[in-house]
């Protein structure tokens, strides 16, 4: 039976949130009920607050249409983001394609150490003048968040993907930072403008997963998330010897990055006591460690 055909002549707000929750949960999607609802709200243009204050509204055929057709692409592993189009991250909404990894909440931590350790150096300042690099950024959503925490901050922002950067430059547009933050398309920071410079801070959020984990990945994840995004060679922290060989961090910069399942120790291996001091690891609110930050000597 067809998507249409199975819409009932009178499709109300209520009905179709069951409805749709019903189809979500049959296809064993993960947080089938929020799903649902931000589908609905995405379909109708309307907010969470007016979904149950109008229960007994009624859709319109095309509107009804529209709602279980996004259902029916989530059921088959479409991740609601995409399928919306926006993620919040830092209390900001993003842009989000299947050009760019959906922004987790977890990598907020990198935010936070970034400018926790940013606070506790002698005398720093928040509107001091900071010459930063977001390393694999995206969304954007971490060069735009520090653009926002960091008003006087200038920001390298560097992709691999010229899809991802696409979005970055909307969403760094979208909140007012674009004349801040400057995105470049290399691998990690090995660009002319890139070169040039010494920074204070280098953040990322790097590819991470390791090949052999692969299968292990949920499907909305491996089958519809950016692969030169997720993976980062066979074992996932290959990308990180490189991150850490760079010599754009000036001596006292900061150096923060977000790290994957089990790789906190092999990640703490590679920061050469000589080369780096006061090593830290974060955990997120799992009691996973999700970010490890260090100092230049």
């Amino acid at each position: 039976m067809s998507v249409c055909a199975e819409i009932e002549m009178r499709t109300t707000v209520r009905s179709a949130l069951r409805d749709g929750m019903a189809q979500l949960a049959t296809a064993n999607t993960p947080s089938h009920a929020l799903a649902a609802e931000l589908l609905l709200m995405h379909a109708t243009g309307r907010d969470r607050a007016w979904i149950y204050a109008h229960p007994e509204a009624e859709l319109d055929e095309q509107l009804a249409k529209i709602f279980f057709e996004l259902v029916a692409r989530r059921a088959s592993g479409v991740p609601t983001q995409y399928l919306t189009g926006k993620q919040e991250f830092w209390g900001m909404e993003f842009e989000v394609t299947p050009a760019v990894l959906i922004p987790r909440p977890e990598t907020e931590h990198v935010i936070e150490v970034a400018l926790q350790r940013l606070d506790e150096r002698s005398g720093a300042k928040r509107d001091e003048s900071l010459r930063i690099a977001d390393v694999g950024t995206g969304s954007g959503c971490i060069a735009v968040a520090l653009a926002k925490e960091l008003p006087n901050a200038q920001i390298v922002a560097t992709d691999i993907s010229a899809g991802a950067l696409k979005i970055a430059m909307r969403n760094a547009e979208k909140h007012g930072v674009n004349q801040r933050v400057r995105f470049v398309q290399c691998d990690l920071l090995k660009s002319q403008e890139c070169e040039s410079k010494m920074f204070d801070l280098i953040v990322s959020n790097p590819p991470y997963v390791g090949r052999t984990g692969e299968a292990d990945l949920a499907r909305e994840v491996r089958e519809h998330e950016p692969h030169t995004a997720l993976f980062g060679g066979a074992t996932g922290t290959e990308i990180y010897a490189r991150l850490i060989a760079s010599e754009r961090l000036r001596p006292g910069g900061l150096l923060v990055m977000e790290i994957g399942y089990g790789a906190s120790e092999s990640v703490r291996a590679m920061l050469d006591g000589k080369l780096w001091v006061d090593v830290r690891v974060t955990k997120d609110l799992a009691a996973i460690p999700r970010v490890i930050s260090t100092e230049r000597a």
